[in-house]
């Protein structure tokens, strides 16, 4: 009785499923640091989409529901407490983390932010370095407080 033997096949590498990047949503007015920003994430392998106001900001919250966002205090049409406060009070939002900017000097400011519900906050000036690393922070975060959730 003979045997047949069939050549054997490579073994293929397991595809990993294609994660879609994390989108950052950035709701500043101030165009120059926008586009540096997004310019910066987008190395980073980040999508970014971006909004001049607060209105704009909350409406592609709702509808694209980014990763994270990144959000100025002041801005033309609202304050940016505000703007937090009604993301976190959203159901749609309230699980996005918020990271806020701001240049203000006001030394209570940092408590009125995370009262209103942001995760960080970072002065402007400020480290880009920093930032990414906040961001990473936050979204990872997020994942954690969501998948303890599922559980």
């Amino acid at each position: 009785m003979s045997t047949i033997t069939r050549p054997m096949r490579r073994p293929q590498p397991a595809q990993a499923p294609t994660a879609q990047p994390d989108t950052i949503l950035i709701i500043d007015d101030d165009e120059p640091l926008v586009e540096l920003l997004t310019r910066r994430l987008q190395r980073q392998g980040y999508r970014t989409i971006s909004a001049c106001c607060g209105a704009e900001g909350l409406a592609k919250a709702r509808l694209q529901r980014p990763s994270l966002i990144v959000l100025d205090l002041r801005l033309p049409d609202a304050d940016g407490l505000g703007v937090c406060s009604q993301l976190v009070d959203s159901p749609e939002t309230c699980t996005i983390p918020v990271i806020i900017l701001s240049g203000l000097e006001d030394p209570e400011v940092v408590h009125r932010c995370r009262a209103a519900g942001c995760q960080y906050f970072l002065r402007k000036p400020y480290d880009p370095n920093v930032l990414l690393v906040l961001i990473r922070q936050a979204i990872s975060d997020c994942r954690g407080w969501q998948a303890d959730g599922q559980e």
